[in-house]
Parts: structure tokens; sequence; C-alpha cells
């Protein structure tokens, strides 16, 4: 199965340690990546969509986190 997900956060280092995280389990950065600002919070936000082949068939119970 294919699976995606969206990681976001505000633009620290803490996104940057997310997707790094992501890619060491086997994730792979899919498209560009997104920043916007948050105008109700005053900051600035990322976003990056990651892809992975996985075994299995996927299901909604699927925990993408867990891969």
């Amino acid at each position: 199965m294919k699976l995606y997900r969206f990681l976001s956060d505000d633009d620290t280092s803490a996104f940057c340690h997310k997707v790094t995280a992501a890619l060491n389990k086997g994730w792979e950065l899919h498209g560009a990546p997104t920043y916007a600002f948050d105008a109700a919070r005053g900051v600035m936000r990322c976003g990056q969509a990651v892809v992975k082949e996985a075994p299995g068939i996927y299901t909604p119970e699927t925990k993408l986190g867990e891969h």
C-alpha cells in the first residue's frame, strides 16, 4: 500500500526535526513544501507531504505514524 501524510508545524526547528524523523523512517518527500502565515496566532507555519510504500492493505484504521 502507498501511505500519505502531511506534516505541519510552526516555523521552528521542531518542524525540521519532524520531517527528518519521517525521512529516517523511510518516508519520501512528495511535492514542494508549503509556508503560510497563521494570522490567528501570528506565526509562520510550514508543511510537507510525505509518502511511503508499506506492506499490507490500507484501511481507515491504519496508524500512519507507526510506519
